[in-house]
């Protein structure tokens, strides 16, 4: 009885979340597809507002909510049916490396430095810049000796994007954290890339993913809906489509809509780093970055690249029963908190 009153939560919580994300286009990149996005300042009292605060508190509890339920009701993995994808666990590195490499390959060609709304062609260096930024994509598409790569950029990408600002620099945060999961655990030269990681290093290497991965969609929460209502109704005023409350013949006023769909989008970021239910979770978030690609196209598969990566890696490792409690692994308070002791 217990068992089926706990799937059927499960169920319940994955309907619900799925109707959210297909309610919101969350995905969709404003910056990418807006003129001149750098002409819209923000606006943090969006995010005061009564509606707007209400959604981002309501966020907060739902994630904790979710982790909640799944350490102490749900089992691990939640959807065991999907064991198969757990069989790609040992290649996964190498598969999450080609998608970085095609991404930053295609950034470099287009002019861009690790996202496209981030032109460096007209700055001091933008063209050695572009070169390394290509030569690394290239690097990691042929999967031999990564680490070195991945160092390289973990440390050369925050300190180029320091030059265009802190926005910048974190709404490229999931390249950077794929960046720091390679640093830990690279492709081997055996076929195909085959890695096994114990267990410890492992989840050093999710942490750095989800982290890097909801770090950037936070941010692009904030900067592009939630603290720039501006940007965020010119989107939808030159993509009408986007607005799916109005498709179905649900008229909401724009800065609610904003509201809805920052909150949603915040609401995968915080999803991703808690590592709560894994499997679901990723599939609810791949319904409105895959449905953006219609409306898109070329620019939005290249730039997502590196997310969906991240959806792969966290499904894969999310799905094999050796690895699904590495994914939702969170340094304690008391380990973060944690001060070396004096010398003696």
């Amino acid at each position: 009885m217990r068992t089926t009153i706990m799937r059927a939560g499960a169920v319940l919580g994955a309907a619900a979340a799925t109707l959210l994300a297909a309610a919101t286009p969350a995905s969709a990149h404003e910056k990418w597809f807006v003129p001149d996005p750098d002409g819209y300042p923000g606006d943090w009292s969006f995010a005061l507002r009564p509606v707007t605060f209400a959604l981002i508190v309501a966020v907060v509890l739902v994630t904790v909510a979710w982790r909640y339920a799944t350490l102490r009701f749900l089992p691990t993995p939640e959807l065991p049916q999907l064991g198969f994808v757990g069989r790609l666990v040992p290649y996964v590195p190498r598969l999450l490396a080609i998608h970085l490499g095609v991404s930053l390959l295609a950034a470099a060609v287009s002019g861009h430095f690790l996202t496209h709304d981030l032109e460096v062609e007209h700055l001091a260096g933008g063209s050695a810049i572009l070169l390394l930024e290509g030569a690394l994509g290239v690097w990691f598409i042929t999967g031999i000796r990564l680490r070195p790569a991945a160092v390289l950029l973990a440390v050369a990408g925050p300190l180029a994007l320091l030059v265009t600002g802190p926005v910048g620099l974190l709404s490229a945060m999931d390249l950077l954290g794929v960046a720091v999961f390679l640093a830990f655990v690279p492709p081997s030269d055996a076929t195909f890339g085959r890695v096994e990681p114990d267990a410890v290093t492992l989840r050093k290497a999710l942490l750095a993913l989800r982290l890097g991965a909801g770090g950037a969609l936070i941010t692009l929460a904030f900067a592009e809906k939630l603290a720039n209502p501006a940007l965020a109704r010119e989107t939808v005023e030159m993509f009408p489509q986007l607005d799916v409350f109005a498709l179905v013949g649900i008229h909401l006023p724009a800065d609610t809509f904003v509201a809805i769909a920052g909150a949603t989008e915040l609401l995968f970021g915080l999803l991703v780093i808690s590592g709560a239910l894994p499997q679901v979770a990723v599939l609810v978030a791949g319904i409105p970055f895959n449905a953006t690609l219609l409306l898109f196209g070329g620019t939005e598969l290249l730039g997502h690249l590196p997310v969906y990566g991240v959806f792969l890696t966290l499904l894969a490792y999310g799905s094999n029963r050796q690895t699904a409690e590495l994914v939702r692994w969170l340094p304690p308070v008391r380990w973060v908190l944690r001060r070396p002791a004096p010398a003696a």
